[in-house]
């Protein structure tokens, strides 16, 4: 059964992008013709309009999908524009793509609702989606349960190009991916960068403390008992912690008598020992950032292959060959 995930290099990876997809793709790896990684960031494009900046964010992502434990023994990791065959393959997808079906996707509509500029690229951005996918015949896409839409999408443009054409492409599934919760942000609301209340995975420790220790409570009496439940200080150290202690500092919060600033010290060692071996890593990588290109580029010559036999199976059958 082949898989494929992608996700965009539009800044450092937080713990919601970790806890949330990344820590569940890595856990799906099952070897290089049966995993696909890339780093979107032709889609990022709608974004980042920085050179450098595109630059960086690409080494960064992938040293941090390897440095968490991405093995490119396991998985082929790649960068999605050093695909080119995926690009020829949505101009043909698009051809037979029906306005309407991409004027009812959610980013684009969510954005028009909000009176913000949507340009082409985010409008066409499930066409590029369906590419992505349907150029590696996988079986199933993970995704969470607010991406499901882009995979019925998909299925719905390859169906239309098969009831035209023939029996083209391969009809993926989505698997969502089971939700581990909501991870709340510095503020109580859903890790984003949009909403500026993200902790980096492999930011400094220091800056990373600063962060936590800074997490704003309530203003409750130490000694008022507190329901964990809804306490996102809690969801946060629940994260990391095991259910011996998740257990343990529940029944600490229902007895009260304790303050919030040392849960938020449990919570700063426990992130620096979860994510201490990838620290490691990525330092390593740092260092030699020439052997992270490497393995992008195999990754590339993997993709591309996969992806040029995809591509021509949907010239000829639209007689471009």
């Amino acid at each position: 059964m082949r898989s494929l995930s992608g996700i965009q290099p539009t800044g450092r990876f937080h713990w919601g992008n970790y806890f949330g997809a990344i820590r569940q793709y890595i856990d799906l790896q099952t070897g290089p013709d049966a995993s696909y990684y890339f780093i979107a960031d032709l889609h990022a494009l709608t974004t980042v309009r920085d050179q450098a900046v595109m630059r960086q964010n690409v080494l960064d992502a992938a040293m941090d999908l390897l440095a968490l434990g991405l093995d490119p023994d396991r998985a082929t990791l790649f960068v999605q524009s050093e695909v080119p065959e995926v690009s020829e393959l949505c101009w043909i997808l698009m051809t037979g793509t029906p306005m309407g079906l991409l004027e009812r996707c959610h980013a684009y509509k969510d954005k028009k609702a909000k009176g913000l500029n949507a340009d082409v690229g985010l409008f066409a951005y499930p066409v590029l989606m369906a590419a992505d996918i349907l150029a590696y015949d996988p079986d199933v896409v993970p995704v969470g349960e607010d991406q499901g839409q882009h995979v019925e999408v998909c299925r719905d443009i390859a169906g239309a190009f098969n009831h035209v054409f023939g029996d083209v492409f391969v009809m993926p599934k989505a698997k969502i991916i089971p939700a581990t919760g909501r991870v709340p942000g510095t503020d109580g609301e859903k890790m984003s960068k949009s909403y500026g209340n993200t902790i980096e995975v492999f930011e400094y420790l220091k800056s990373q403390k600063k962060k936590i220790m800074g997490i704003k409570t309530d203003s409750r009496p130490m000694e008022e008992p507190k329901e964990p439940e809804g306490d996102f200080l809690f969801d946060l150290y629940s994260l990391f912690a095991t259910k011996e202690q998740t257990d343990e500092l529940a029944a600490v919060y229902r007895r009260g008598n304790f303050g919030y600033g040392s849960v938020k010290k449990e919570l700063v060692q426990l992130a620096e020992n979860y994510f201490a071996v990838a620290r490691e890593k990525r330092k390593e990588l740092e260092s030699n950032p020439a052997t992270v290109r490497e393995i992008l580029a195999e990754g590339a010559r993997r993709a591309r292959k996969k992806a040029g036999e995809v591509l021509r199976r949907a010239q000829t059958a639209c007689g471009l060959r």
